[in-house]
């Protein structure tokens, strides 16, 4: 399939990522195919997290919820998105902690636009 995505991973996440098991990183890749190749994604998949520039990437596996945070780089939002980055990553267990993981990845966006944007 096409590319419409490019998917750039922060060191956060890939920290997160390698130490995942291998049924885990099966259902990120699947979650993150779907990214790089469909215009429209599911709100099961990607959703917006209100009052915030983020997305959350939503993966299920048995009764575990597990979310990344991502920004699109290249458009005021994801669906209109070239380019987005993967941010941190994290087992939801309750909604308390969204504040903690929202800045977070704002940190991590900060440090990754200081690094790779501005010169």
């Amino acid at each position: 399939m096409d590319r419409i995505r490019t998917i750039i991973r922060s060191s956060d996440f890939d920290e997160y990522y390698y130490s995942l098991n291998d049924e885990l990183k099966n259902k990120y890749g699947y979650v993150l195919e779907i990214i790089r190749t469909q215009y429209v994604v599911s709100k099961k998949f990607v959703k917006h997290i209100e009052t915030t520039n983020f997305y959350e990437i939503r993966v299920s596996l048995s009764s575990n919820e597990y979310r990344t945070m991502l920004v699109a780089i290249d458009a005021d939002n994801f669906m209109e998105a070239k380019r987005v980055l993967l941010l941190n990553s994290f087992l939801k267990k309750d909604t308390k902690q969204y504040k903690r993981e929202i800045k977070k990845a704002e940190e991590i966006f900060k440090r990754w636009r200081k690094e790779y944007v501005e010169d």
